[in-house]
């Protein structure tokens, strides 16, 4: 059966306790996500309090990336072997702990080990959150759940860009980082106490690890999966890695009046996230996301050709990209949960995650490699611009390759999650 004629049942309705998990895991994510992307704001005054050349900077940005894409392969050999809440308090505890280490790094080598540390830990971090959603939460309550975990990049952009970049400006470019590591700490607090234990995914029978490997990246529609997922999220980065340092070059501006842009940008996004995020679960999900993936594809040709101007059409024009950019992943995320059976969910995740930390880690590369920054002018990046165009053209056609599992049981059904939902009978 295709993603397209998926049939779900009505929509129901998220419980209060479902509401209370989904928030914990997008303060988990939230913080990731800050730190994932705080990096490319920072790109101008990095290159200039480190020295660093386009190229140094572009492999900072793409070590995070390749250290999760490893990681996260690592993980897909042990991580349907334990407790999902287990495998996330561990991991997140690395990030936090490497976060800091980011905000200590006094030169180029020093912020590469920390940011390939952030970036393992983190990554594995975010699989295992992710797996907690596909177990814990039924099909027709995905769209939503994804959506709202989804916005928390959005929330990063409103709220944690625009604080680093004017914490870098007042004190350093260490203070983010520190900040961000400070803030890690008390929501794994919250994690440990709050987020129950997932396990229903442990009574299933497993062969070897080798043998469950290679069942789950042999699967026809897994590769299909696989190979729509690197090209959706290469074009993005290819965008994303140098905009920030693109927009000061050619106007100016400093760290304080890029985040009006973040804010303004990260706004609309949540706004269009929590549309998005209904949608998914009333609408076909594949034909969702085949109209915001091709407005995705209009507007990362136009922000790469954005000429200097005034502050609020830049605030407008990265509103578009990143509402359809961060937009068409719902459906996406959605979609993806259901292609495994749930006995192989942490695994198929952890291999997908890292097909897509490759394709991010390769994006700032291939950037970096088009793009020259001199003062007042950058030159090459319109040629991003249709890199991106092209590679979301092909995710755009690899969607059809989408196709949910026969059996797609949520252990929400099971009395077990109910009982650590609180809604034990209910």
């Amino acid at each position: 059966m295709s993603a397209s004629a998926e049939t779900r049942p009505p929509t129901s309705t998220i419980t209060r306790p479902e509401w209370a998990l989904i928030f914990v895991l997008v303060a988990i994510q939230f913080t990731h996500m800050v730190d994932f992307v705080i990096i490319m704001p920072l790109g101008g005054r990095l290159m200039r309090e480190l020295s660093l050349t386009e190229a140094q900077f572009a492999h900072i940005v793409s070590a995070y990336a390749w250290a999760a894409g490893i990681a996260s392969l690592a993980a897909s050999f042990v991580m349907d072997r334990f407790d999902r809440k287990t495998v996330l308090l561990w991991m997140y505890a690395g990030f936090t702990l490497s976060t800091l280490f980011c905000g200590l790094s006094e030169g180029y080598e020093w912020l590469l080990v920390s940011r390939t540390l952030a970036g393992a830990f983190g990554g594995t971090a975010a699989v295992a959150l992710m797996s907690v959603i596909g177990d814990v939460f039924p099909p027709e309550k995905r769209g939503r759940a994804t959506g709202a975990v989804i916005s928390s990049f959005a929330v990063a952009s409103i709220a944690g860009l625009p604080a680093g970049l004017m914490l870098a400006e007042w004190f350093g470019r260490g203070a983010p980082f520190l900040a961000l590591a400070g803030l890690s700490a008390l929501v794994w607090v919250l994690a440990w106490a709050k987020l129950p234990a997932v396990r229903g995914h442990l009574t299933a029978a497993r062969p070897n690890r080798w043998a469950e490997f290679a069942s789950v990246v042999s699967n026809r529609s897994h590769l299909g999966a696989f190979a729509f997922s690197f090209f959706l999220v290469l074009g993005t980065f290819t965008v994303a890695s140098f905009i920030g340092p693109y927009l000061t070059a050619i106007n100016g501006w400093t760290e304080g009046q890029l985040s009006q842009i973040y804010f303004v940008a990260g706004l609309c996004t949540l706004t269009g996230m929590t549309v998005i995020g209904r949608m998914a679960d009333r609408l076909p999900r594949l034909a969702l996301f085949r109209v915001l993936g091709f407005g995705a594809l209009v507007m990362a040709v136009v922000v790469t050709n954005l000429p200097p101007g005034p502050l609020w059409v830049a605030a407008l024009t990265m509103s578009g990209f990143m509402v359809m950019a961060a937009g068409r992943m719902v459906p996406v995320q959605a979609m993806m949960l259901g292609v495994p059976r749930p006995k192989n969910r942490g695994a198929f995740m952890s291999v997908n995650t890292s097909v897509q930390h490759a394709a991010t880690g390769l994006a700032p590369l291939i950037a970096g490699a088009l793009v020259t920054i001199k003062p007042g002018e950058v030159i090459g990046y319109p040629n991003v611009g249709w890199v991106a165009a092209g590679t979301a053209a092909i995710s755009l056609l690899l969607a059809g390759l989408l196709r949910p599992a026969k059996a797609d049981v949520s252990p929400l059904d099971a009395p077990e999650h109910l009982e650590l939902l609180g809604e034990r009978g209910a």
